[in-house]
């Protein structure tokens, strides 16, 4: 029972029923006990009854008793709810209900000693009354117990649910931080220092200390996580470990890859000057002004590049791995940025050249897109929706204006190229609107 007292009466107590049970011979001899014949005796023997019932009804609630504590005790290890705390609270008053009925039943054993020869048939009456009246009472708050104790089924199932995840999920970290430390003594032995892994793989052995140390100490349900925490780590650690020459190989590759690209771009950047030239001998400034700082522009990029790529073979060669990727990624941004840039120049002599000998080409082109653009406005409709036409009829207006443009002694074919390009861009904005406005309608 809940109170210290209890559980000694009940060490005495215990014997005594079994020694009701056990059969006795009532046959004459010494040391035999004289039982009185007739009412009384009968009404002895219905006190004793009452006094083993109680005793096993006792028996039963404290059994009930102790094993409702080691639920409770299972479910506040692991859940801190406040469906929890509630019941802690619930349990604690029947503990008080179980103390007070053990308490009357102590009460009415103490009173009475059925094995007194001169027990009179009253006094056995009086604690036949009195032991049935206790064996009731415990049996009511055995009751309860009872119910309490299936109420708690759904809380006692999530704790045992944890529980049972406890033992695994700690063996699995510990597995996990075992195989990280094995994939790192592998990759160093091909050379690979890997010190950035190993001191994230250090800083788990205070978590894994932890982890030994047990749910007892630390919580059931901060064990579950930290057990997670230290797995995702360490198989974090072991995968980039088991990763490290893939990566260092890809590394080399990168630098390899990256040096042809920079010479071939230098080698490239040498040519944009004569494309200049030829721009600025053939068509007037406003071809061409905006390219006019390429070869300088790459050059210096160039030279950014190889001294980036010398930093990033540097931070190979001591293994810094996360330096050398940042590295070769400023590299190959340098270099995309650098090469579209050359790039554009000799695209713009070829597009100017070929305009100048046919803009017509690029007016046809410029007139279809819109006509296209005009006819579904039309479709289906006797008139265009103004929304609709507006844009498209100030198309057909830039096209002829830009067109006017070519005429006299400089024309500025790349502003030609740029209305004619910005048309076509304006008549697909037509044709996206109409589109999403009759699928909207559809729908």
């Amino acid at each position: 029972m809940s109170g210290g007292g209890g559980l000694v009466r009940v060490a005495f107590l215990l014997p005594l029923v079994v020694g009701v049970l056990v059969p006795q011979s009532f046959a004459g001899g010494g040391g035999g006990r004289r039982w009185f014949g007739g009412r009384g005796e009968g009404q002895r023997a219905e006190a004793q009854a009452a006094k083993d019932a109680a005793a096993a009804a006792f028996y039963e609630l404290d059994t009930a008793q102790r094993g409702m504590r080691i639920t409770i005790e299972t479910i506040t290890a692991v859940d801190g709810s406040p469906e929890a705390r509630r019941a802690v609270e619930e349990f604690a008053a029947l503990g008080r209900r179980v103390d007070e009925v053990s308490h009357v039943y102590i009460s009415a054993v103490d009173a009475h000693d059925l094995d007194r020869e001169e027990l009179d048939s009253g006094t056995a009456q009086r604690a036949r009354g009195e032991l049935t009246r206790a064996r009731e009472e415990l049996e009511r708050v055995k009751g309860e117990l009872d119910r309490f104790e299936a109420g708690l089924a759904p809380l006692l199932g999530r704790a045992e649910t944890q529980l049972a995840r406890l033992a695994p999920a700690v063996e699995r970290a510990r597995q996990a931080l075992r195989g990280a430390g094995g994939a790192l003594e592998s990759v160093r032995e091909k050379g690979l220092r890997a010190d950035d892994l190993a001191a994230r793989l250090a800083a788990l052995g205070p978590e894994l200390t932890r982890l030994n140390e047990g749910a007892g100490r630390h919580g059931v349900a901060e064990t579950l996580q930290r057990a997670d925490r230290v797995l995702r780590d360490a198989e974090a650690v072991r995968t980039e470990a088991e990763r490290l020459p893939e990566r260092a190989a890809e590394i080399d590759k990168r630098l390899v890859s990256l040096r042809t690209r920079t010479q071939a771009l230098a080698t490239r950047a040498e040519a944009v000057e004569p494309v200049l030239s030829e721009l600025r001998r053939r068509y007037s400034a406003a071809c061409w002004q905006d390219l006019q700082h390429v070869p300088e522009q790459a050059a210096g990029a160039v030279r950014q590049a190889e001294e980036r790529l010398a930093e990033a073979g540097a931070a190979r060669a001591e293994q810094r791995w996360p330096d050398a990727t940042a590295l070769l990624s400023t590299v190959r941004a340098l270099l995309d940025t650098t090469g579209e840039a050359v790039a554009a120049a000799g695209d713009r002599l070829r597009r100017l050249d070929a305009v100048a000998k046919d803009p017509t080409a690029e007016t046809d082109r410029a007139r279809f897109a819109v006509r296209d653009a005009q006819r579904l406005a039309m479709e289906g409709r006797t008139r265009p929706d103004p929304r609709h036409a507006r844009p498209l009829d100030e198309a057909v207006a830039r096209i002829d204006r830009a067109v006017a443009g070519l005429e006299g002694r400089h024309p500025d074919y790349w502003h030609f190229l740029g209305e004619l390009e910005a048309v076509r861009a304006e008549a697909a904005r037509v044709v996206a609107a109409i589109r999403e406005e009759r699928g909207g309608h559809a729908h």
